[in-house]
């Protein structure tokens, strides 16, 4: 069955003869370097641009301008380094090939200094035929939230009446000298793209007899480019786009969820297109790779999802658009899994080899979903154990998200980011997008959307949208390289030569590790790890994470390792690897891992840590891992966690904010001892003074601080935020995000704070401890984790008094129980080379001290065990406090 909410526009096919653009820019490309006086040239991917003067109504009183700077990251002087500025209101007017076609339209903007004229008043709109792309648009403000020194808007218009295209650029009236400009604009007569009608999301109506969807067109409907991704893959420059339609295809790795992030494959058969997928649809290299969910695991993974996170402008419909291509299944029934989209079910039963009868085929399905109220979209792919099918598992190849214009108001356009007071402080400065450089001369930005459940729903629409982005530079032969994660709609498209394999972000042996790093680690070379790991033998894998897999080895002949290796096909990581080296090669403490060495031989990028062999303490905490921890069990694993993340906060030199907290960086060892994990993203600085650190946002879902997230200060308050979500998640045994409960259960942090003000927090605690938790130790523990959420950072508990509070929780139950606490102050402390015992009196003074500690508390980073740690966490009869 089939619904139509449109009338379909009547239209007039008209073909017009205009300069076309061969070669790179493909046929039927109209490319505009705007306020250019010249005969324009030729861009870095060597597309020929015109200038825009002759498109220009008559009487436009427009200015032309060109700026004043030149930012590194530029990929070339056309068309960014010239402007149309227009102080009144101006249309252009662009002829189109066939009227019949939609028309991709990409808006090139570069919010520089331009003389005589301020970038940040410029607020305008931008209305093409009927549509409103833009309202009120501040390009500066939106180019300062992103850190990006330019970006393009993507657009595919519907098909238009007429065969000239009007582009009108509107000055806001509100805000006075106002202005709106714009550097580039491509005018491209796109191929059929969306031919298919989408299954509207929500209309599945299934039972033993039938199965009915219900379609809609989206003829009469602009569409604005939200996300584009090659799933499993690497960054697909636009010159290799197929078709000569320049689109830009990024990395999924970014947008996943949670920390299984399954397997990232290469096909092993040759792929084809075919009619129902023909080549504009998709470069061949997006059906080459996909990600599916870890083989060999088939009853783990019956309970096992993967699911991606986007963030989104709400009060629109959007199309997504699923590209799938199985050159590994042979007949029916061997890979059948389920789609869902906001926890809506988009598709059940995906059968493959059933849809297409053939293997290594392309095929795509789009589906359309209302975002309302939220700014975030989940997709979640998921087996499907009804139909008994051969192999647990799930495959996604590639997915496209697009925005559809307002039926009613005919727009597009969504709010300009809010730019906090501290991003305004540092305009200039800190904020200036940095330039990256590769040995072809290659610049781009890697940019990454993160959201924020628990406390940042409450955080406007817009800084949800933009506030986020962040830059993540990448050492490649002493230069900076990287892909843009913006949403394709914000992408710089700043990659034009990325061809060959040495200029990825690959290490090659250049992670510019320092020497005094370099020298308290142990350097391995590629053939010890391949020894220690059996050639990366898979049945070693012992975990995957955003980084790569992690393999349980052997070092020394009987020595167990974990070895952690950055995923060969990945551009993501020198970061990281480079801080976590930096890091814990000055860090030694008892609840911190411990990092034994690294490799970077043949580009390759390896960790090799202590071995936990009780794993993370997610593991132990849902139903259906490892171990059912009783409730002491739990104390003690957050009391460690606790340990290791004062130490970080006061016990070493600088203040260190590990600001990735989550239950599965915290490991645990044979002993069940535990220790934290990943410092990747880990911040350090001279000095507190001012109390916060200015950066921009990282973190993981669920568990990032939502002051944090509004001001972009990071404190060691952000650190107690993400533990309180950890202790939470402990207590109720379930994830911070749970997309599958109804929407005021999404978000763990959120639940629980309203259970804490209804009372009801019994309701959620795991029914394993249900009456095996004191009240005394209950009311002491959710206590704590609830201040530890508070909303403002000054509200919440320093590390210390979160830890005394546990210890204190621990021998409540101890005392209830009867037992004998393991945490003492009897208990021998040792450092690296003081062994002694601490009486309560000493102790409480020690407690009221280090309270008070300032800069002056700073302890030599390579001790073996920083004992003020230690020392600090003992407590005698905690009933006398």
């Amino acid at each position: 069955m089939k619904i139509n909410n449109h009338i379909f526009l009547s239209l007039v096919t008209l073909s017009l003869i205009i300069n076309t653009v061969h070669g790179k820019g493909g046929p039927n490309a109209l490319l505009l370097t705007c306020g250019s006086s010249d005969n324009g040239g030729k861009d870095a991917d060597n597309r020929a641009w015109e200038p825009d003067t002759k498109f220009l109504t008559s009487g436009d009183k427009s200015a032309m301008s060109k700026a004043e700077t030149q930012d590194p990251s530029l990929p070339s002087a056309i068309p960014y380094m010239t402007a149309r500025i227009f102080p009144s209101e101006s249309t252009y007017q662009i002829p189109l090939q066939n009227s019949t076609l939609r028309t991709l339209l990409r808006l090139h903007f570069y919010p520089s200094s331009y003389p005589n004229f301020n970038i940040s008043n410029s607020y305008f709109s931008v209305i093409a035929g009927n549509v409103t792309l833009l309202s009120n648009f501040s390009a500066s403000i939106a180019a300062e939230a992103l850190s990006q020194a330019y970006f393009i808007k993507e657009y595919y218009l519907a098909p238009w009446v007429s065969p000239t295209l009007n582009i009108t650029f509107k000055p806001s009236d509100n805000q006075n000298g106002s202005f709106a400009f714009v550097n580039g604009i491509e005018v491209i007569s796109a191929p059929p793209v969306f031919n298919e009608e989408p299954v509207l999301i929500g209309s599945v109506i299934s039972d033993s007899e039938q199965e009915e969807t219900v379609k809609v067109s989206i003829d009469a409907n602009s569409i604005e480019t939200m996300y584009r991704l090659n799933v499993g893959g690497q960054y697909i420059a636009p010159s290799n786009d197929s078709d000569g339609l320049m689109r830009s295809w990024y990395e999924d790795s970014l947008y996943i969820y949670g920390a299984g992030d399954g397997t990232a494959l290469k096909a092993d058969k040759t792929i084809t297109y075919n009619k129902n997928v023909p080549s504009y649809i998709a470069p061949l290299d997006v059906y080459g790779s996909y990600r599916s969910l870890a083989a060999g695991n088939a009853d783990l993974n019956k309970n096992l999802n993967l699911t991606w996170v986007f963030e989104v402008d709400p009060s629109f419909m959007y199309v997504l658009r699923f590209h799938w291509c199985d050159s590994e299944m042979t007949k029916t029934n061997q890979r059948v899994f389920d789609v869902f989209v906001n926890n809506k079910t988009a598709a059940t039963e995906v059968d493959l080899f059933s849809w297409t009868t053939a293997i290594s085929t392309p095929i795509i399905r789009d589906y359309m979903v209302r975002v309302t109220n939220n700014t975030q979209l989940w997709v979640s792919l998921q087996p499907n154990t009804k139909t008994g099918a051969q192999y647990n598992n799930v495959l996604l190849n590639g997915l496209e998200i697009f925005k559809l214009s307002d039926g009613v108001n005919r727009s597009l356009a969504g709010p300009n980011p809010t730019i906090s007071d501290m991003m305004k402080k540092y305009q200039g400065s800190q904020l200036a997008p940095k330039s990256f450089e590769t040995e072809k001369k290659t610049k781009s930005f890697t940019v990454l959307i993160t959201g924020a459940a628990g406390g940042a729903a409450a955080i406007g629409v817009a800084a949800a949208i933009f506030l986020v982005a962040y830059n993540r530079k990448k050492k490649v032969h002493g230069g900076d390289a990287g892909t843009s994660w913006l949403p394709i709609s914000w992408n710089s498209n700043s990659t034009t030569n990325n061809k060959s394999p040495s200029t990825s972000g690959r290490s090659q042996g250049g992670t510019a590790i320092s020497t005094d790093a370099a020298c308290n680690c142990r350097y391995f070379s590629l053939s010890e790890i391949k020894t220690a790991t059996k050639n990366f033998d898979e049945s070693n894998v012992i975990g995957v994470g955003g980084f790569g897999k992690v393999y349980k080895g052997k070092i020394d002949g009987d020595t167990n390792v974990a070895i952690k290796r950055s995923n060969p096909s990945s551009e993501q990581g020198v970061n990281e690897f480079q801080t976590e080296i930096e890091m814990l090669s000055r860090l030694r403490h008892r609840h911190l891992v411990s990092l034994i060495g690294f490799c970077e031989d043949n580009g390759e990028m390896i960790l090799v840590y202590d071995y936990m062999g009780k794993g993370t303490l997610r593991e132990h905490l849902y139903k259906g891992n490892k171990n059912n921890l009783s409730w002491k069990q739990r104390l003690e694993i957050c009391i460690g966690a606790a340990r290791g993340l004062h130490y970080l906060h006061t016990g070493a030199k600088y203040t260190i904010i590990h600001r990735d907290v989550k239950t599965t960086n915290i490991l645990v060892d044979d002993k069940w001892v535990a220790k934290v994990s990943d410092f990747g993203l880990s911040k350090t600085g001279p000095n507190m003074s001012k109390g916060h650190v200015s950066t921009v946002v990282k973190g993981s879902f669920g568990y990032l601080d939502p002051e944090y997230f509004r001001r972009q200060q990071l404190t060691e308050k952000s650190d107690v935020y993400s533990f309180g979500v950890v202790l939470f998640e402990v207590l109720c045994a379930r994830p911070a995000l749970n997309p599958s409960l109804p929407k005021e259960q999404v978000s763990l942090a959120d639940w629980a704070m309203r259970c804490a003000r209804n009372k009801t927090l019994d309701d959620i605690i795991d029914p394993l401890l249900k009456g095996k938790i004191t009240p005394e130790c209950l009311k002491k523990f959710t206590d704590t984790a609830e201040k530890c959420l508070s909303d403002h950072g000054v509200d919440r508990p320093s590390m210390g008094d979160v830890l005394w509070n546990l210890e204190f929780a621990l021998q409540l139950q101890e005392n209830s129980d009867g037992g004998k606490s393991t945490s003492n102050a009897t208990e021998i402390v040792e450092s690296e080379d003081v062994v002694e015992e601490i009486d309560q009196k000493s102790l409480m003074a020690i407690h009221r001290s280090m309270l008070s500690l300032g800069d002056e508390s700073e302890v030599n980073e390579n001790k073996a065990d920083d004992n003020t740690d230690d020392i600090f966490s003992q407590i005698v009869n905690p009933k006398g406090r």
